[in-house]
């Protein structure tokens, strides 16, 4: 079985943004990249499929500059086989349907069984990436899978509802996108970290139908209110509970 997984290259929430000068960019210079948490969920279930069928191969395929192909090679150090990057320049600035086409285009040449991906990106929470991708790939599409079983070639996933859990099932090939409790990905060991060096990361320039997305502005959130001292002892529960109600209006 041949599963390709899809992840991406993401500022790591607990860096600290700061704004370049032109206001419309991030300044890069302190910005830590790690891959996508749900793409790790994605690359873990791929690697968890190949080894309960004890063969099979697991390509990481992302888009973007070359500054993306370390995020890559720790997928390989999991475990993962190979990795395609498609290599483009303004890669923040491409929509969902542009990444998209250009994915879509190298799958279609991979002859692949099963296409993973995280339910969506921690920078943009576009969620429209792998619905499209499996939309021009004629495939349908299994989306939030919390649990994920493959037999006699039909996928089965459950995925949380408002009210309760669905089940859902299609024959593969198909694209599943995965839910954070999916799994728990595994950190990569020193072995795994010294073969991921050798293993192939194919680079391929490609150019993307159109951009799609401007940024006019950049500018920090408003920041918090600081907090006040309403009195001290039993006098002061009555002036808190009087400024819930009637200034935060949270009770």
């Amino acid at each position: 079985m041949k599963i390709v997984v899809c992840v991406k290259q993401v500022p790591d929430t607990e860096t600290k943004v700061v704004i370049g000068g032109d206001g419309l960019s991030i300044n890069a210079a302190d910005v830590k990249y790690v891959m996508n948490p749900y793409d790790e969920y994605a690359v873990e279930e791929a690697l968890k499929i190949k080894e309960a069928n004890g063969e099979g191969e697991v390509v990481i395929l992302s888009l973007g500059g070359e500054e993306v192909q370390p995020v890559m090679r720790t997928a390989m150090a999991m475990g993962a086989d190979s990795g395609i990057l498609l290599k483009v320049e303004n890669a923040a600035l491409a929509d969902g349907l542009s990444i998209a086409r250009a994915l879509a285009d190298e799958i279609k040449t991979l002859d692949a069984d099963l296409i993973l991906a995280g339910k969506l990106a921690i920078d943009g929470y576009g969620s429209q990436v792998a619905t499209i991708l499996g939309e021009l790939l004629d495939l349908p599409v299994l989306p939030t899978a919390k649990s994920l079983i493959l037999a006699d070639g039909v996928a089965t996933i459950e995925r949380e509802i408002e009210g309760g859990v669905e089940t859902v099932q299609t024959k593969t090939p198909c694209v599943i996108t995965a839910e954070k409790g999916l799994n728990e990905p595994r950190y990569p060991a020193l072995k795994g970290i010294m073969q991921a060096k050798r293993k192939p990361l194919e680079v391929k320039e490609v150019s993307l139908a159109e951009e799609g997305i401007e940024i006019l502005e950049m500018s920090y959130p408003p920041r918090k209110p600081e907090g006040r001292i309403v009195g001290q002892g039993p006098e002061a529960a009555v002036e808190l509970i009087k400024l819930l109600r009637d200034e935060a209006q949270v009770i």
